[in-house]
């Protein structure tokens, strides 16, 4: 298993719905957990990471902030459409620090997912680092 949403691993940010020039949609895919992107207030808020091919998947880490409402959705077609929800829920506030929330998965696959924002603790709210243990299905 490895950090397939890594963008040096192949991953890219294909849609956001928001997005300041200063904190892009590819700093959640960076590593990095100093760097994010920043919604632009108002919910929801989405954006859609896409494989360089289909994944296994089995772990999805999300370090956020001021992230209330989320579902996780994903697509195995060629292009980035036909979603289906593969989790959702409401997340722990957390006053100073990031919150890190967990999604286990026993066997599933993905070349695109689609995270929506439903709601959030404040106007605004930031995705910090994504990471998403997997590796690519033989096709």
């Amino acid at each position: 298993m490895f950090d397939v949403a890594l963008s040096e691993a192949g991953a890219k940010v294909v849609l956001t719905s928001s997005s300041d020039e200063n904190y892009p949609p590819e700093n959640m895919l960076d590593g990095k957990p100093e760097t994010f992107w920043i919604s632009t207030g108002m919910f929801p808020q989405e954006f859609i990471i896409s494989f360089p091919g289909l994944m296994n998947i089995k772990t999805i880490r999300l370090f956020c902030f001021h992230v209330r409402g989320l579902s996780i959705h994903r697509s195995i077609l060629q292009e980035p459409q036909d979603f289906e929800v593969m989790d959702e829920r409401e997340l722990t506030p957390s006053d100073a620090s990031l919150q890190m929330e967990e999604f286990k998965f026993d066997s599933t696959t993905a070349r695109h997912m689609k995270f929506v924002i439903k709601s959030g603790f404040d106007h605004f709210v930031s995705v910090h680092k994504l990471h998403v243990d997997g590796t690519a299905v033989r096709e």
